[in-house]
């Protein structure tokens, strides 16, 4: 019955089914009060300005956008003194993340990542023909050492996500260029730093000197947290020139709506919005740490907008017990069985009050 089914629908590729589809972070039941904790995005909201060059865009739908986008890659680069022919915009990071994909993979051709690496990773490498290579962590942190020992005569790319997501961890900028040193030339090591603006430590570098001074570095950054213009799916990517040139022949020739160019270009010109995430995340994020911490649980440093927390296996108080508490109670965090770790939770850092409503929440759970 299977096989005359087959025969009498189209058949995707061989591989395409083993994929496990992204499940985002869930947003909870309508008409109530909820703070949505699941997906790391901005608790501030967007920057006025952002906004109002959105609503400025209203009059013109009916008209194509700038393919090249250039009035938001011109604000990119005078943002971080590069070059706009380097910087290729995508909707969203992960469409930059599936092209370089789409662009340097293939069957028979091996990609590296992480353990518990962003989830995108397997499915941009999977959905090409390739094989997805999984390097092991220490202590929910990338070993540098790791990815070495993978690397073969098929591996093609490396996917460094750095801070991680899910975990928050980071490696310096030291182990970064030794990673780097340690790939061949032919391939591309991918720095992925969606969540690069909230770092603050003086070892850490988001990937523009080494993409500047190397031939297979690829750099990819997001509006989607700091910015927060997650709504719109806006990324970009800076690549030496011979990467945008790939990126640019196979992206859409529209990729970039008018209203995300007019409120990206905007947003990255708002440093004054971006300080004031920043000094937010910075109160917060050691604030909640801490006191989830006084509460028994372990909590995995994170230099992100984000803390995992690793709840107990017995007792009644594992993770997903907790989640359903939580979500009762109003708090949606991220589930991680998807990515290998039952016994964790995901928090965004939120509001003021969403952070000090969810850990007295917490604590009747675990009382």
């Amino acid at each position: 019955m299977t096989t005359n089914l087959q025969n009498r629908v189209p058949q995707p590729r061989p591989g395409i089914l083993d994929i496990s589809p992204y499940v985002p972070g869930k947003s909870g039941p309508a008409g109530r009060k909820l703070h949505k904790l699941s997906s790391n995005e901005s608790p501030l909201g967007a920057s006025v300005a952002a906004v109002e060059a959105f609503k400025a865009c209203s009059t013109d739908l009916a008209l194509y956008p700038d393919g090249a986008a250039h009035k938001l890659r011109d604000a990119i680069a005078s943002r971080y003194g590069l070059k706009a022919d380097n910087i290729v915009c995508g909707a969203g990071s992960d469409e930059l993340l599936q092209l370089l994909a789409h662009a340097y993979l293939g069957p028979g051709d091996e990609a590296i990542y992480s353990q518990f690496g962003f989830l995108v990773y397997p499915i941009a490498i999977k959905s090409n023909g390739a094989t997805p290579i999984v390097a092991p962590e220490k202590h929910f942190t990338t070993d540098v050492d790791a990815i070495l020992s993978c690397v073969t005569d098929r591996t093609r790319m490396v996917f460094l996500a750095n801070p991680n997501n899910p975990t928050g961890t980071y490696v310096p900028f030291s182990e970064v260029k030794r990673l780097h040193s340690g790939l061949p030339p032919s391939v591309l090591l991918v720095l992925d730093a969606a969540y690069a603006e909230y770092v603050r430590r003086n070892d850490y570098e988001s990937g523009v000197e080494l993409v500047s001074t190397a031939d297979n570095v690829v750099m990819t950054r997001t509006f989607s947290k700091i910015h927060g213009l997650a709504a719109l799916r806006l990324g970009w990517a800076y690549c030496q020139t011979h990467v945008a040139d790939v990126l640019n022949r196979i992206r859409g020739p529209f990729n970039i709506s008018a209203p995300a160019i007019a409120a990206g270009a905007a947003a990255i010109a708002d440093r004054g919005f971006v300080e004031g995430a920043v000094a937010h995340n910075d109160r917060w994020l050691p604030w909640l740490t801490s006191e989830i911490e006084r509460l028994g649980l372990t909590v995995t440093p994170s230099v992100g907008n984000f803390l995992l927390i690793h709840f107990p296996t017995a007792d009644g108080k594992d993770a997903p017990k907790a989640d359903a508490f939580l979500a009762s109670r109003g708090f949606i965090l991220r589930r991680m069985e998807s990515y290998g770790m039952p016994g964790a939770l995901r928090l965004s850092i939120g509001t003021e009050d969403a952070n000090r409503e969810f850990v007295a929440a917490l604590a009747d759970f675990l009382t």
